[in-house]
């Protein structure tokens, strides 16, 4: 079809200054692009990498290694027409812009005319790419997600006429995109200012979806995975629990599409005593893991990360069946050799300072760090001590780099704990890994559980001004003497999913709050069962504008006064039941889901038979049962309430 508007090419930069209160500078500049379409996309979009990738960019080593800024980010916005591309610095608040965007102009515009893309950082871009597309192969829901998008380009196979692609790009490619695009004068970063001689950069037409799949043909085919019955005594049947040492260990083989594996790891040291005062230097000990080991530096651990086509953390990932034994030789390295490298730790620290003080004024974050703070009970040091954000960032700047080796040296370990795997893996190869690489390095300190226990705090209402903020946060609290194996918790479980627990739109606060009211586009409880301590927590959140907020926490506590004075219906009741089961099934059915929940159910001591009894209780219920339990724990007089937001702006409503 004719397109009766396109937009003009552009005669100039353009540049836009936002001014209000914050706590860090935020820099973007961004380029106009051609429609995806374009022979041209391919080439923008791994340029975009190679600039933006983290650790191994260029604005990366141009900015944040010499501290100019704290992060930087690049991503496209591709469509049928022409999108962007956009490359984003974060920079600490009172330190100098204009350094930054010196420095990013320079690394972009004619950056590669100077220092030309290298096979190098082509390969590494690539194969990053090369990896998302088999991600998205092995998964049914973001491949249907992904191809979707490529309809709207004009034709599914578009996805697999891209991949294939990925094999054609060339480095003077990516270098010839970034001449014709990343110019000044396509530049998007303020305001206009007039030229006499604009550098202009001419969008170009882009062919059909038709002529470019006229003669293509798809390189390869998927595999299959197995129809797996994702049933608990299945899942227990499948599963095989080998003797790997102290540490408990599941693993459920079985074959998946794109033979994805997932991996879940929790190791345990430390007791009240040897954790005292380390809650930063542990956080920080472990941020630290992946920046260096005595055999790879952390720009090579990266490359590791892609080449094993490694998703996910260094104790929670995914990968694929032949990647998976050098991946947990690689994840056991980390956790056993850090090198510790004092830049990267000089990095990191200024990275938390950054993050930490971008909270400070977030309405978000300041409502639940006081809530969590109002019910901390024990003392400083203590590991159960909730440390507000000015005390943590008093802490991370104390926390020096000896104080995160000595963490390592003396509490960390990986003979005890639990380990799941689940997914397309060989049992007997695995096994033998396993027993190899964890149990014997073993943690140097007395380890013991440090679990919270039920204590009884008084309800207070706690009111928060977070000036020049568009959008504020209501929220409440309350902790019970409830344990996850108690008569009453299926009966609460219910309860908190009709009130507000249940995901998507169907609970009385969304009913409420949202479509009634139209306060709040996000509004729900939720209910923290404990699993070995008698202690749970009842907890509900919703946003809104500062001028609704009070309107928001009106109708939060009359929906929870008619919920106790009315009850909830027996249809209500019986289709909580049924989406819990429903969503307890699809849960199942995620790999990941199921790693997880092997890792809780070892360390309880159960298996999957634990979750089934729950869900059989569940299904037992009768309305009464789940009115009188929400009655019972569920009191308004109890809760602790903090409401977040521009008091100015809730004043003139």
């Amino acid at each position: 079809a004719k397109q009766w508007t396109v937009e003009p090419t552009a005669d100039g930069e353009r540049e836009f200054v936002v001014r209000r209160k914050g706590e860090v500078q935020l820099l973007t500049l961004a380029y106009r692009t051609p429609s995806s379409l374009h022979a041209d996309s391919e080439a923008v979009s791994m340029a975009g990498e190679i600039l933006g990738d983290t650790p191994n960019g260029r604005l990366y080593q141009a900015l944040v290694q010499p501290g100019l800024a704290a992060q930087v980010f690049a991503y496209t916005i591709d469509a049928r027409e022409p999108g962007f591309v956009v490359f984003g610095a974060l920079v600490n608040k009172g330190e100098s812009l204009d350094r930054v965007r010196e420095k990013m102009i320079e690394a972009i515009e004619g950056g590669f005319a100077r220092q030309p893309a290298t096979e190098s950082e082509l390969g590494r871009a690539v194969e990053q790419a090369r990896t998302a597309y088999e991600r998205a192969l092995a998964n049914p829901e973001v491949f249907a997600v992904m191809l979707s998008e490529y309809i709207a380009l004009g034709d599914w196979r578009l996805f697999f006429y891209s991949r294939d692609q990925l094999d054609q790009i060339r480095p003077a490619q990516v270098d010839a995109a970034a001449a014709k695009y990343f110019v000044r004068d396509n530049r998007v970063l303020g305001s206009f200012i007039p030229e006499d001689s604009p550098q202009r950069a001419e969008i170009p037409a882009a062919p059909t979806a038709a002529k470019l799949l006229a003669n293509y043909k798809a390189s390869e085919k998927g595999d299959a995975g197995e129809a797996f019955d994702a049933s608990h005594e299945n899942i227990n049947q499948r599963s095989r629990r080998p003797s790997v040492g102290e540490l408990q260990v599941a693993l459920l083989a079985k074959k998946n599409r794109g033979q994805t594996v997932n991996v879940a790891m929790s190791f345990r040291w430390g007791d009240e005593d040897t954790l005292r005062n380390r809650d930063m230097a542990g956080a920080l000990t472990m941020a630290m893991l992946s920046r260096g080991s005595e055999q790879l530096t952390r720009q090579q651990i990266a490359d590791e990360f892609t080449r094993l086509k490694i998703r996910g953390g260094l104790t929670q990932f995914e990968t694929r069946r032949d990647e998976l034994p050098e991946a947990l030789r690689l994840a056991a390295q980390l956790l056993r050799q850090p090198s510790f490298p004092a830049s990267e730790f000089d990095e990191l620290k200024r990275q938390t300072l950054t993050a930490l003080k971008a909270q400070l004024d977030d309405p978000q974050m300041l409502s639940s760090d006081a809530l969590a703070a109002h019910f901390n009970t024990y003392p400083p040091g203590d590991p159960r001590y909730h440390a507000q954000l000015a005390e943590r960032i008093e802490q991370l700047q104390a926390t020096t780099l000896a104080d995160v080796v000595a963490y390592h040296r003396e509490l960390m370990g990986t003979a005890r704990g639990e380990i799941a795997i689940v997914g397309d893996f060989d049992e007997a190869a695995i096994t033998a890994e396993l027993r190899q690489l964890f149990p014997d390095y073993v943690s140097r300190s007395p380890y013991a559980r440090v679990d919270r226990e039920f204590r009884e705090v008084a309800a207070q209402r706690i009111a928060i001004d977070t000036p020049d903020k568009e959008n504020g946060y209501v929220r409440a609290r309350l902790d019970l003497p409830l344990r996850f194996d108690d008569e009453d918790a299926p009966a609460l479980y219910v309860a908190n999913n009709i009130f507000g627990g249940s995901s998507g739109l169907s609970s009385r606060l969304m009913d409420r709050l949202r479509q009634k009211d139209g306060l709040s586009y996000s509004a729900g409880s939720s209910l923290s069962m404990g699993m070995r301590e008698n202690l749970s927590t009842w907890s509900f959140a919703a946003m809104a504008a500062p001028q609704n907020l009070a309107r928001a926490e009106q109708a939060f506590l009359e929906e929870l006064t008619r919920a106790r004075r009315d009850g909830f219906t027996a249809d209500e009741v019986a289709e909580a039941k049924k989406g819990i089961l429903e969503a307890r099934a699809v849960a199942r059915s995620q790999d990941s889901a199921v790693a997880a929940r092997w890792i809780s159910l070892l360390d309880l001591g159960h298996d999957w038979l634990y979750s089934k009894d729950f869900e059989a209780r569940v299904m037992a219920l009768t309305p009464e049962q789940v009115n009188t339990a929400f009655r019972k724990y569920i009191d308004p007089g109890q809760l602790t309430l903090v409401v977040a937001g521009d008091a100015r702006k809730g004043k003139e409503n």
